[in-house]
């Protein structure tokens, strides 16, 4: 037994040791430089191609990975196929038993990674947190929520937890901003007011349509107001936006909110 894990190791020397050291080190700074060098190439393109940019880290990520591995298993393992075999059924086992839940992670990051249900820049809601995706590792993925909280989600929960992507690789994410009305008014003079109060926002992508849906309430109108920001990250200035000055607009015109009752829970 002693004879066959010896044979399954290479003899290090000192040198080896320290070039072992140098590859680790190595590898941390390319992850390190991939972390802050992307990010900071995509905030200097615009629109899709920083989200084409962003979408890179992960890959990189992953190739730095298997190339450390790649480097370093011969140099460590006596590289015939049945140490390979041998130290992979060793450290699947050993793994298997102590880190079966980061494991499963990582899997699920591999699987992700191939899939791409989400992209870094993208605007996604899972296990009710909606954010921007900033980066996507193996274990983890990280979002920024809109008041500027790191969450971190295990790449496992992705496997069985409902997605909700809102701009699925690009930079388009519909907003929709809701106006509850008294059912006593011109509903013509509603959606041309709402329609040039979103169309007239600073922050609106001209390019994409912009829509009324109304919907008749027993406590009055609901008026949805479907438009496009210039950029995802403005969603909430744009939503603010029309929002102000649609309400300026209805009280202009003497036009009235509709008054929702509440219910018996919300009254206790």
């Amino acid at each position: 037994m002693l004879s066959q894990i010896g044979g399954l190791f290479n003899t290090l020397t000192p040198n080896d040791l320290f070039n072992i050291f140098v590859i680790l080190l190595v590898a941390l700074l390319l992850f390190r430089l991939n972390k802050l060098l992307i990010p900071w190439i995509a905030e200097k393109l615009a629109g899709k191609r920083r989200l084409q940019v962003l979408a890179f880290m992960p890959i990189i990520r992953l190739i730095i990975i298997i190339s450390t591995f790649l480097i370093l298993f011969p140099k460590i393992i006596v590289p015939t196929p049945e140490n390979l075999l041998a130290f992979l059924g060793a450290m699947g086992i050993a793994l298997g038993f102590a880190l079966k839940e980061y494991i499963s992670s990582l899997i699920a990051g591999i699987v992700t990674l191939y899939e791409m249900p989400y992209r870094p820049g993208d605007w996604i809601e899972i296990n009710g947190v909606y954010g921007e995706v900033k980066s996507i590792g193996l274990r983890s993925l990280e979002i920024i929520t809109p008041d500027d909280t790191v969450v971190r989600i295990p790449q496992l929960k992705m496997l069985d937890s409902p997605l909700f992507n809102s701009t699925a690789g690009s930079r388009e994410l519909l907003c929709v901003i809701d106006f509850f009305l008294h059912p006593e008014h011109d509903p013509n003079l509603v959606k041309r007011l709402l329609y040039d109060v979103a169309f007239t926002s600073a922050f609106i992508q001209i390019k994409k349509p912009v829509i009324i849906i109304i919907f008749e309430k027993p406590w009055g109108t609901n008026y949805k107001v479907k438009a496009y920001p210039l950029d995802a990250r403005n969603q909430f200035q744009f939503i603010t936006d029309i929002t102000v000055r649609g309400k300026q607009a209805l009280i202009q015109n003497k036009i009235q909110y509709a008054h929702i009752p509440m219910s018996s829970s919300e009254k206790a």
